[in-house]
């Protein structure tokens, strides 16, 4: 049809029964996506003319973020959704499209976080793929279908705290919420076997808080576990993510220091020592502790162990309050 000789009242007729049509043809498809993906939280197909910049989507994609129907624009950009993408989002969501218009991926596919018209933020889980192409070869029009997956992402981040506690219970020491023995050994020889695979430094410290007999005689045992937890805790605060630290046995504490070297992992542990020593504890009372610091040298986890062990000991004969 040659539209250049129509008139403008036969333009705006065309216009108005093909946006009718469009309503039509959207509305059965919505009806066929919803016998298609009886999912909870089904928000329909969107259709975005790339060329145009032009999205249409199911108004539930946009109604479902609490905005209500007169606060869609009539003409909605690709930016209307991507401006209330979470910002620790937002750049994998722009990979993923960026990948599937580039031809890299089959299709679009990314779950993500938006913020609604309070601020707070949904979960949705959207799926897409090119549907038509130009001459040249170029995406012209996308189409797609998008999930309200908050309750899911939600039921899945309570799992996990769950299972988190879980294994924090079972594999911590219940005093100190260090690692237990066993599962400090079994880190260690983790250690050593990709060591013995992939030839890196590691090293280890044991620690040793002086006096304690001492401490739990005079002050009580309640003080002595109360001084296990703090110096656990101020541990921890000092080394790495990467490190590992565990309770050996009594007033003893072994930090598995990965790709370290010796004089790096002294100077760590010769901080913590400072740490240990310039805190205070109940009235005042004042800790020290001693430490033995080795590096793998090929031995076994018993050897490795019993070097640093060593090392411990002549700290402790030299004096105590020190790390060799």
């Amino acid at each position: 049809m040659d539209y250049s000789k129509l008139t403008k009242d036969q333009l705006i007729q065309i216009i108005e029964e093909v946006k009718l049509l469009n309503e039509v043809l959207l509305k059965e498809k919505e009806q066929e996506v919803k016998l298609k993906f009886p999912w909870t939280g089904n928000l329909g197909h969107w259709y975005w003319n790339v060329k145009a910049n032009i999205v249409t989507c199911n108004a539930l994609k946009i109604t479902t973020l609490n905005y209500s129907k007169d606060e869609i624009p009539e003409r909605m950009g690709y930016e209307f959704f991507t401006d209330k993408i979470h910002p620790d989002d937002y750049q994998n969501v722009m990979n993923c499209m960026i990948s599937h218009l580039s031809g890299e991926t089959d299709v679009y596919e990314v779950e993500y976080r938006i913020k609604t018209k309070q601020g707070c933020y949904k979960w949705y889980y959207d799926r897409g793929k090119i549907t038509r192409y130009d001459e040249l070869g170029k995406p012209i029009f996308l189409s797609g279908i998008v999930f309200d997956v908050t309750e899911k992402k939600e039921a899945e981040f309570k799992l996990m705290e769950i299972n988190r506690m879980l294994y924090t219970k079972v594999n911590n020491d219940g005093l100190t919420n260090l690692n237990r023995r066993e599962v400090l050994m079994e880190h260690l020889k983790a250690e050593i076997d990709k060591v013995l695979k992939c030839p890196k430094p590691l090293a280890i410290a044991i620690l040793d808080i002086d006096n304690f007999k001492k401490i739990n005689d005079t002050k009580g045992h309640v003080f002595g576990d109360r001084v296990l937890k703090e110096i656990g805790n101020i541990i921890k605060q000092e080394v790495r993510d990467t490190d590992f630290v565990g309770r050996y046995g009594g007033e003893e504490f072994i930090i598995v220091y990965s790709n370290t070297y010796l004089k790096d992992a002294i100077t760590v542990s010769e901080r913590i020592r400072k740490s240990i020593e310039n805190h205070y504890f109940e009235d005042g009372y004042n800790v020290t502790t001693s430490g033995g610091v080795y590096q793998y040298q090929g031995e076994s986890l018993e050897e490795f162990i019993k070097r640093a062990d060593e090392n411990l000991y002549k700290a402790k004969v030299n004096g105590k309050n020190r790390i060799i």
